[in-house]
């Protein structure tokens, strides 16, 4: 029963995202680029709740945005679940006390997430490749978002923790 309500309090929060992301930051932007958002919620899924869930977690995540935004190819999902699945196996190598650590991870994932979509969007959908804007966007939305992150990263934080003691459990007093 915790772990449904735990679902669906993403669920909400992804929600949330979502209208802050088409609403806010449509007006709140560097440039005319806005920062990914679902990127951050993923990581945080992936940190705080494994590797599997990350990864389910972001493919679900990715199909919502395609239903919501009415793309046609499954880039999203595929890659919001690698996201989710790559912070899951960070989350083992990485403290997650340290904000400058979770800094690193969303940059660097940002940037994987971004490139990849760009790479997959030429090869499937024939867009032109345009270099100079495109690292212009990267950068400054791994900028953005990890500017947001040290903003929202208490909150995710505080509540990360308690996800992952009940979805994880205390997994540590087997070892001893």
């Amino acid at each position: 029963m915790k772990k449904v309500l735990i679902y669906i309090g993403i669920f909400i929060t992804f929600i949330i995202i979502y209208l802050l992301q088409s609403n806010l930051f449509v007006w709140f932007n560097i440039a005319g680029i806005m920062p990914n958002l679902f990127i951050i919620l993923v990581l945080f899924c992936g940190l705080f709740t494994g590797k599997k869930s990350g990864l389910i977690c972001g493919f679900i995540i990715g199909i919502l945005l395609d239903l919501f935004l009415e793309t046609k190819v499954l880039i999203e999902p595929i890659m919001l679940g690698i996201v989710g699945f790559v912070s899951g196996i960070l989350s083992k190598i990485f403290s997650k006390e340290n904000r400058f650590n979770i800094m690193i991870m969303v940059i660097a994932l940002t940037f994987a997430y971004e490139t990849s979509v760009y790479v997959l969007k030429i090869l499937l959908n024939g867009i032109e490749l345009e270099l100079l804007p495109f690292i212009k966007i990267i950068f400054v939305e791994c900028f953005f978002n990890a500017m947001l992150t040290i903003i929202i990263y208490p909150i995710f934080q505080y509540f990360g923790l308690k996800i992952e003691d009940k979805i994880l459990g205390n997994k540590m007093l087997r070892y001893f």
